[in-house]
């Protein structure tokens, strides 16, 4: 049940800053150079901000570390490609 729970939470942080980086794409998707490198770096942040929140709960919320961060590295880069779908549709 421990890591069923483990799972869930980190494919729930993960699917939260997922859609953040996804508005901040939809924001800056139609901006120049500087805009793109901007939002390319604040989306990095992003994700390096919800894994560390991750590592540093590791011990005080007793779910099992490892799976957590996995959840949430697949969630993250799930909603991105997802994101990267979405928006090439639309400039089609």
């Amino acid at each position: 049940m421990q890591i069923f729970l483990s799972i869930l939470a980190g494919l729930v942080w993960g699917g939260l800053f997922g859609v953040l980086n996804a508005v901040i794409t939809k924001k800056f998707s139609a901006g120049d150079a500087r805009q793109l490198s901007a939002m390319s770096m604040l989306r990095t942040l992003l994700d390096v901000a919800a894994l560390a929140a991750v590592y540093f709960t590791r011990n005080l919320l007793g779910l099992r570390f490892e799976f957590t961060l996995i959840a949430t590295a697949v969630s993250l880069s799930l909603f991105s490609i997802i994101a990267a779908f979405r928006l090439s549709k639309r400039m089609k």
